[in-house]
């Protein structure tokens, strides 16, 4: 696959007047280059400067791009293995009829909070990255570019800040969320008076350590020129708050992630893009991995997963200088990694534990990871040369002698062993009401865009409030994207490590969206690496797809799985269900119905260009507090009626006058925004 970089759009030309208104030896070899990374400032939930009324200027949407690959067209049956991989009978999860399992639920961050947050001087943008860490009675979320606080019944704790939040002239209520921007010290991510552009941050991940009772929040930021083009330089900022409190100060570190990754293989010489962070810890250190893509590439279009190992205690204390071990995991067959394998190591995701006792003081200290291999960049590793997005094989990573990283000379060793396992293969697009046929009102901005009838502020069709030139008036409701075959969040905890990924699974006849999952049990006692797949299995659910899994599991070993549901007859919808490592996983449990369908700009070739590929995801979150489990996943939460998305501009006397919000008057809440209608869900389980 291609990396998931930043890519902006070409402009919409919105009017102005409009906007207004099997198991192979283990691989293992010392490694790393230390490095000191100094403490950069502070953060906070204010919002920061911005132009007092920014109603005006081009709207200027956002995707994290991909290519597109095919869909897998063998079979994958639905399946549960243990230890020896004897199987027994095939498997498949069952709907269940309540979900009584749940404490609290509430919808988290949506579009129109990151789009109007900072006074509207915000992109819209699509998937919705999610980073979700739960501690001390806080619940943190941070979602694409904006952040909130909630306490454990939902409402906000951050302050409210609608009276300053102006938008077209009236004070509009983001519900107190902060844009990341502010938070790390940026200017807006689009002054939409000039159309200067500033950093773009992406990518948030976050982290609650019960250990040291610190918040970690981590974005990749990538440096714009006021243009809008990108300097190459790109680095990761990471957020530590300075006490239990996540409302008060942050301190933040600032790693440049250029030119990490460099190595003697001239086909991935860097400047590169640190992409898809995400975090771990275990008793000793702070993880971070990226995945390294070079910006200026000729042939070979990666150049290996990237390891960032942090001492905990000194980031947890707000040190001036951290002590940070870069290790490269990049291989091939003239170069070998710093694991010493020549496969090269992609989204090699790092394990959170629960608690304060989970962590494994094996061998001086020890933090592992999860990764798969069936997309290219893990077998080739040249990226869009047509692999088959399918293997028979997951690896595990052990990263030992981590105690060390509090010390003056860290002494590090990765080890890897790849394991086997069922296939599993690249998903298809799953399914949604409507899905190939064109756009009722139900579905407005796809409706728009077809619609050449309707008497608008601009003139007769409502194609003229999203277009200067006409479009094509042929658009249908899509398939949303169900991943690629990554390794999605990777838990530690009952001495055993928890992952799953994507999948196509063969069920009722054909091929759905489902998940593939792992109990791997590891063993580093002898100093090298020994793993085994405890348990392991592959499920769906009959006439409908299930995407972006993350686990979550206590210290006792009792998990979620979170992942979004959705067919031909239920629109995209929060679900979840119960694993453990005796009996797998059990009946899917949808937590928050979807309420309409997908209407993101990204489902439209007029506006993404034909063929456009509805992005959904890219990954949900899982947090453990205690012996309750956190998790939030992407659905779609409202439904909106074209009149209502229309509204003023229309000719309405009533509704927003900001396109497409569907709120019900200047300055409230809306439910979506003009070009996009995703929402996110949080909720919180006992298991």
């Amino acid at each position: 696959m291609y990396p998931r970089f930043v890519a902006y759009l070409a402009a919409l030309a919105l009017l102005v007047s409009v906007i207004a208104a099997s198991a192979a030896s283990p691989a293992t070899a010392a490694s790393g280059v230390t490095r000191q990374i100094a403490l950069a400032g502070t953060g906070s939930f204010i919002t920061g400067a911005a132009p007092s009324d920014a109603s005006t200027g081009p709207e200027f949407p956002a995707v994290e791009a991909e290519p597109e690959v095919p869909d897998f067209n063998g079979v994958i049956p639905g399946s549960v293995t243990r230890d020896s991989n004897n199987g027994i009978s095939a498997v498949t999860a069952k709907r269940a009829k309540s979900n009584p399992e749940v404490n609290t639920s509430f919808e988290g961050l949506n579009l129109f909070q990151q789009r109007f947050a900072r006074r509207g001087n915000q992109f819209t943008v699509e998937p919705p990255d999610q980073g979700l860490c739960v501690g001390g009675g806080y619940v943190v979320e941070a979602v694409n570019d904006v952040v909130n606080v909630f306490n454990s019944s939902g409402a906000s704790v951050l302050p409210d800040n609608t009276s300053t939040n102006i938008v077209a002239g009236y004070p509009t209520d983001v519900n107190h969320a902060v844009d990341l921007n502010s938070f790390y010290g940026y200017d807006p991510a689009i002054n939409r008076t000039t159309g200067v552009r500033a950093q773009f941050v992406t990518d948030p991940s976050c982290y609650y350590d019960a250990a040291t009772q610190r918040f970690f929040m981590v974005v990749l930021t990538l440096e714009s020129r006021p243009n809008g083009s990108l300097t190459l330089q790109n680095h990761l900022d990471i957020a530590v708050s300075k006490t239990s409190n996540p409302t008060g100060d942050w301190n933040i570190y600032r790693v440049d992630v250029t030119n990490d990754g460099s190595n003697p293989d001239p086909r991935n010489a860097c400047p590169c893009l640190g992409d898809y962070p995400h975090i771990g810890a275990d008793a000793n250190g702070f993880y971070v991995t990226t995945n390294a893509y070079p910006w200026t590439a000729q042939s070979s279009e990666f150049a290996g997963a990237q390891v960032y190992a942090f001492s905990k205690p000194q980031l947890a204390a707000g040190a001036a200088t951290v002590r940070m071990v870069h290790i490269d995991t990049f291989g091939s067959v003239n170069v070998p990694s710093d694991a010493g394998s020549t496969q090269p190591g992609f989204t090699v995701w790092p394990a959170q534990s629960p608690g304060t006792s989970s962590f494994d003081s094996n061998a001086g200290g020890t933090e592992y990871f999860l990764s798969s291999n069936a997309a290219d960049e893990a077998t080739h590793p040249i990226a869009g040369i047509g692999g088959n997005y399918t293997s028979s094989q997951i690896v595990a990573w052990s990263l030992t002698n981590t105690s060390s990283l509090n010390t003056a000379t860290p002494a590090l060793t990765l080890s890897n062993r790849v394991l086997a396992v069922s296939q599993y293969a690249i998903p298809p697009r799953f399914k949604q009401p409507g899905s190939g046929t064109l756009p009722t009102t139900d579905t407005p901005q796809g409706y728009c865009i077809n619609d050449t009838k309707t008497k608008t502020i601009a003139g007769k069709g409502c194609w003229r409030l999203l277009f200067g030139a006409q479009p094509a008036h042929d658009e249908t409701i899509s398939r949303p994207d169900s991943n690629d075959t990554r390794m999605q969040q990777v838990t530690y905890a009952n001495g055993k490590i928890w992952g799953a990924l994507d999948t196509a699974v063969t069920i009722g006849g054909e091929n759905r969206a489902g998940v593939a999952w792992y109990v791997v049990r590891p063993d580093v006692s002898t100093g090298s690496l020994s793993a085994s797949v405890a348990l392991q299995g592959i499920f769906g659910l009959e006439n409908t797809d299930l995407t972006y899994p993350a686990i979550g599991v206590t210290a006792s070993g009792r998990g979620v799985m979170a992942m979004t549901l959705s067919s031909e007859n239920d629109y995209p919808s929060a679900a979840y269900a119960a694993i453990d490592a005796n009996a797998g996983v059990g009946d899917v449990h949808v937590v928050a119905a979807g309420a309409a369908t997908d209407d993101g700009f990204t489902s439209y070739k007029s506006q993404v260009g034909n063929p456009p590929r509805t992005r959904w995801g890219d990954y949900g979150a899982a947090a453990v507090d205690g012996n309750s489990i956190w998790i939030s996943s992407e659905y779609i939460a409202h439904a909106c009626d074209y009149a209502t998305w229309g509204g003023r501009f229309f000719g309405a006397s009533t509704g927003d006058n900001k396109l497409g919000t569907c709120a019900p008057a200047p300055g409230a809440a809306g439910t979506r925004a003009a070009l996009g209608n995703w929402s996110t869900r949080i909720s919180k389980l006992t298991p």
